[in-house]
């Protein structure tokens, strides 16, 4: 019992079921067959699709945030940067480029986790409890286990003063999911501060400008005024697996949601008054489990596959720091509610009829968060074993 629970802790066979997870549920997706939605058959990978013909429009000039019901259902929501990016997929016949993506999705989060100054139990600790949550991530054919991976390792680059890199990291995050801009507070955390706002601002526009490669100035600037419309609607379509929604569900409170998410950013400053806790590892580490989390609940369109990104912040927030009851006990909701509540592992009658409603995936998240908040801005953080 004692090798096998040596060899479940060790890193390198974590790497191997990261690997098979997204090789397991990609051909799982790929096998499924045809489903019907809108009267017209689409895949069960079908965001693989909305990702992989992005790069087809935009180079045939068309408008990236159109419909496409020939192709696949649902708006592409993302820059026209990322579907530059698309480019590696887009000559990949279906199967090798969906096994791709997803392995790509589950590695950058592992390896980014892999490369966390902590001990080695603790990393593979981490690794086991956001595992769940990524397969749900990648079953949905998402981003998200990307996107955490790199905000985790533009933390990591940070820590070891290669800020050039780091935000660079955060700017291509933003240019798949806006929200993640949030991510650049870390610049106030390190010395340089005026150095690496340089550096963001380059490679925000870098990267920002990086489609005229393939396409011209003038089409380019139509895009970013379509992305822009389509947000700006999307905006104001749902509340998600968020605050807003925990809101709207539990207390029948509609508020505008600029108020909610400009109180959800003041409470994410708070802790930034406190310049002398920027030396402390444990405050930084802390403050990037806070972002995480952040940047998940307080998005009005947070989705099931969002919260792998939420959940690393949990996870982080958790196993770096010494067990006590009601970390103990948060933890477990997070991971019954959370991670299992979306499976066939969770009683069905359950998840539709409380789970969904009250958007209890979201809840220990939330209650999560605001403790987390507690401990930073009153200093209640205790010392964490970097190596």
């Amino acid at each position: 019992m004692k090798n096998l629970r040596k060899i479940l802790l060790k890193t390198q066979t974590l790497m191997y079921i990261y690997i098979l997870l997204g090789l397991g549920a990609s051909l799982h997706l790929y096998l499924l067959g045809p489903r019907m939605f809108a009267g017209r058959e689409y895949t069960h990978y079908n965001n693989y699709f909305t990702f992989k013909y992005s790069y087809q429009h935009l180079v045939q000039n068309k408008d990236l945030y159109k419909e496409y019901p020939e192709e696949h259902w649902d708006y592409y929501k993302y820059s026209p940067t990322f579907a530059l990016m698309m480019l590696p997929f887009t000559y990949l016949p279906d199967l090798p480029g969906l096994i791709l993506w997803n392995i790509l999705n589950a590695l950058m989060l592992f390896f980014a986790l892999k490369h966390l100054a902590l001990e080695e139990r603790t990393k593979a600790l981490i690794m086991w409890f956001v595992a769940l949550e990524l397969l749900t991530s990648i079953q949905n054919v998402q981003s998200n286990g990307l996107v955490a991976g790199l905000i985790i390792f533009s933390y990591i680059l940070m820590e070891k003063d290669r800020s050039l890199f780091a935000t660079l990291l955060i700017s291509i995050t933003v240019y798949i999911k806006i929200f993640t801009a949030i991510t650049f507070l870390l610049i106030l955390l390190y010395p340089r501060k005026i150095r690496n706002v340089i550096y963001s601002v380059i490679w925000i526009f870098i990267l920002g400008f990086l489609p005229l490669l393939s396409i011209s100035y003038s089409q380019l600037k139509f895009l970013y005024s379509s992305w822009l419309n389509l947000l700006n609607w999307d905006y104001s379509d749902s509340a998600g697996l968020s605050v807003m929604g925990w809101l709207h569900s539990w207390f029948n409170i509609n508020l505008p949601k600029d108020y909610v998410i400009f109180t959800g950013l003041t409470l994410l400053l708070l802790p930034l008054l406190q310049f002398k806790n920027y030396k402390l590892p444990e405050f930084r580490l802390n403050f990037l489990a806070s972002m995480l989390i952040w940047m998940v609940i307080f998005n009005h369109k947070a989705e099931s596959p969002t919260y792998i990104i939420a959940l690393s912040g949990v996870a982080l927030w958790y196993f770096t720091k010494a067990r006590n009851t009601t970390n103990l006990i948060l933890v477990i909701l997070a991971y019954i509610f959370t991670s299992l509540s979306p499976t066939d592992i969770f009683p069905r009658f359950l998840r539709d009829n409380y789970v969904i409603p009250y958007v209890l995936k979201a809840i220990p998240c939330i209650l999560i968060w605001f403790k987390l908040q507690y401990e930073l801005i009153l200093r209640k953080l205790a010392a964490i074993h970097f190596y």
